[in-house]
């Protein structure tokens, strides 16, 4: 195409030479020859910008040499850009259509949170309507505190279950999903039936167990009295002892249980009465050296003077758990220690022992109620299956969490992290 506007250059040079020759003045044909080609070039280039202004209204100019094969490749790219648009178009007809089908809601969230779409299922668990709420801000819709605290964390571990606005005996569980530049996916799922079967679970729990622990203690009363008859034959006693141990097993399994119940019924964070951590460690500490059935080296290292604001019961009961299960599965020659220390990220109370350890496919298991790595050891030692998941109910209570790092046949650590909010500063308190 150039070599074409090239040669047709040269024509017209050419051309104005002949005509000065046959002619005369020479350079006043070439004048008027470029003058003449330079104003078509005007002409077609006034057309071809009044096709781009009018486009797609228009059809494209006909057009020679370079202005059409300008025109040409701008045909193309605008076949192109239709193509993908539609394809684009198709693709979210298709995403619209098939989040439209999901049984679960879905709201795309803007980097301030406005509502830019949601799928019909949302809209129906959260009241929400198409042509009044787009646009609008997500947290003046719901306002629920730990929904709108959960909107603007800078993390999403895990799904938060909420109470929607329309429905008092409903549960939704919302999952933020961050994507793009600052905006979110949130996920909603009615748990109501699973919530249901978990507070009926609870429930049942809480009252076999109240219920059980009367003729229990009946039981376990006559076994007492049975053992320390004279008149007993030596044939009962190995029975009777027996029974005993048993009956004392389901003891701790119920008392165990009660405990659970009382901390998942718990509303809220823990109240925030002062411990005094140093004290508690050190009672026991003793306890722990009084156990006729312990390992040779059981320790304690506080680092720090400072306690904690929380229930003290749930706190005891989740660090004798702690405690208990390191002097239970460490051997005889191996060593249990304790440390309490505290720095900037708040408080943090770990039991080092060199016992069997866990494999690491049951990390994530071992907080769950009844949960055992090893049953058969477990049962021999009298364990109940129950204490790591009062430990983690505890710690959520006073927004804590468990971490657990564990070899096979090495060792346990577990660390229970408290947030600097639970901490309280002797030296503070002191100056106070």
């Amino acid at each position: 195409m150039w070599s074409f506007a090239l040669a047709r250059l040269a024509g017209i040079l050419a051309l104005a030479a002949v005509l000065g020759l046959i002619f005369g003045h020479p350079w006043l044909w070439l004048v008027v020859l470029v003058c003449g080609y330079a104003i078509w070039q005007l002409i077609d280039l006034y057309r071809l910008d009044r096709w781009l202004s009018t486009r797609p209204k228009t059809d494209p100019p006909d057009l020679g040499g370079v202005w059409g094969n300008v025109v040409a490749q701008i045909e193309r790219l605008n076949r192109r850009k239709r193509y993908h648009k539609q394809r684009v178009l198709q693709i979210l007809r298709e995403l619209r259509r098939s989040t439209a089908a999901l049984p679960d809601g879905v709201i795309i969230l803007s980097p301030h949170r406005e509502i830019l779409w949601f799928n019909p299922p949302a809209g129906r668990l959260f009241g929400l309507k198409r042509g009044v709420d787009i646009g609008l801000r997500i947290d003046n819709l719901i306002r629920a505190p730990e929904f709108v605290k959960y909107l603007h964390s800078d993390k999403f571990p895990g799904p938060l279950v909420i109470r929607p606005p329309l429905q008092i005996e409903a549960y939704l569980s919302v999952q933020a999903v961050p994507y793009g530049a600052g905006q979110l996916l949130l996920l909603v799922r009615d748990v109501t039936r699973q919530m249901q079967i978990e507070a009926m679970r609870k429930d049942f729990v809480a009252n076999a167990s109240h219920e059980l622990r009367t003729p229990l203690t009946v039981i376990s009363g006559y076994l007492d009295t049975l053992a320390n008859d004279p008149g007993l034959g030596p044939v009962w006693a190995g029975p009777i002892r027996d029974m005993r141990s048993q009956a004392q097993r389901m003891n701790s399994i119920i008392a165990d249980l009660l405990e659970l119940s009382r901390l998942e019924s718990t509303d809220g964070e823990a109240m925030g009465e002062a411990i005094d951590v140093r004290a508690m460690l050190e009672r026991l500490y003793r306890d722990a050296l009084a156990r006729s059935e312990r390992p040779a080296d059981v320790g304690l290292q506080v680092d720090t003077e400072d306690g904690l604001f929380g229930s003290a019961r749930d706190i005891e009961s989740a660090f004798t758990n702690l405690l208990v299960n390191a002097l239970k599965y460490t051997p005889p020659g191996g060593s249990v220690r304790m440390r309490w220390r505290s720095d900037g990220e708040g408080a943090h109370f770990s039991v080092i022992d060199t016992g069997i350890g866990i494999a690491p496919e049951h990390l994530p298991r071992i907080t769950e109620r009844f949960y055992r790595v090893d049953a058969g050891r477990s049962r021999e030692q009298g364990g109940s299956g129950l204490g790591l998941a009062i430990v983690k109910h505890a710690l959520q209570l006073h927004g804590g969490r468990l971490e657990v790092d564990s070899v096979e046949d090495k060792g346990s650590t577990f660390t229970c992290h408290f947030p600097p909010g639970r901490v309280w500063r002797r030296e503070a308190l002191l100056a106070g």
